[in-house]
């Protein structure tokens, strides 16, 4: 039977025309979907220096690192594959996603987006670097605790590498938000006005947010949560002193 017969004119007619559009997605999601692969591997193999790294990075002397079972080799080298292959995939897909993108956007718009791809960069490596630093804060207290109580520390590599890294990444993408929020501004899809009059739900969400990262003590939720506010706030005044994204006028069809 003839597939076309499957579908009225009207169905076949919208395939048709989506249909290119389809085949540039699934083409570039294989690309990027390789690169991950390829990245993994590579880091799944060096994973020996991705954990020295890490470990030279915390650089707390007197805590105990140690394995707790021969299988975690072999964890330590699948995680390490997959935040090299995480490293590598996300650029990309930026990439290709903007690509994609491009023919559908206004100059204007597609060179504030472009323009604003190694701020992105920079704020997704300072909160990284951010979150790790504040694991290490955490670790030195667990270690001075010890000692004051003489008790013995050993800390199980895996679940600490694991608990780091997540944290790093977590607040590398929470950095993110400044970008969206300037995105949203400029492409007229949210006021300025709105974002300023809903400061203290963006207090709330940033609370939450953190709560739910690794660190479960007081003092890391609120060394976590502070710098997320911070950004709110700073990402509000530069758009109103320096972008001036409060005078954009919105056409009565525009997002609110």
């Amino acid at each position: 039977m003839d597939n076309d017969a499957l579908f009225t004119p009207e169905i076949q007619g919208t395939i048709n025309k989506y249909y290119p559009y389809l085949l540039e997605v699934r083409k570039r999601l294989l690309f990027v979907a390789s690169m991950f692969i390829i990245a993994g591997l590579v880091g799944f193999f060096y994973y020996e220096r991705i954990v020295t790294i890490l470990l030279n990075l915390l650089d707390v002397p007197g805590v105990n690192v140690v394995f707790t079972s021969p299988f975690q080799f072999f964890t330590l080298a699948v995680n390490s594959g997959i935040l090299v292959g995480m490293a590598i995939m996300l650029p990309l897909a930026y990439i290709q996603l903007m690509s994609f993108l491009k023919p559908a956007l206004k100059r204007k718009e597609y060179k504030l987006i472009i323009g604003l791809v190694p701020l992105s960069i920079i704020l997704f490596t300072v909160g990284f670097l951010f979150g790790i630093i504040i694991m290490r804060f955490i670790i030195t207290i667990f270690y001075e605790k010890s000692v004051e109580l003489n008790i013995g520390n050993f800390l199980d590599i895996s679940l600490l590498l694991s608990k780091i890294v997540m944290t790093g990444v977590l607040m590398g993408v929470a950095f993110q938000f400044p970008i969206i929020m300037t995105l949203l501004m400029r492409l007229k899809v949210v006021r300025y006005k709105h974002f300023s009059s809903q400061r203290f739900l963006a207090y709330a969400l940033a609370l939450v947010f953190a709560a739910f990262l690794p660190p479960t003590d007081i003092l890391s939720l609120v060394l976590l949560t502070l710098p997320l506010i911070l950004l709110f706030e700073l990402t509000l005044f530069l758009n109103k002193v320096i972008l001036k994204s409060h005078l954009i006028e919105y056409d009565e069809d525009d997002g609110k």
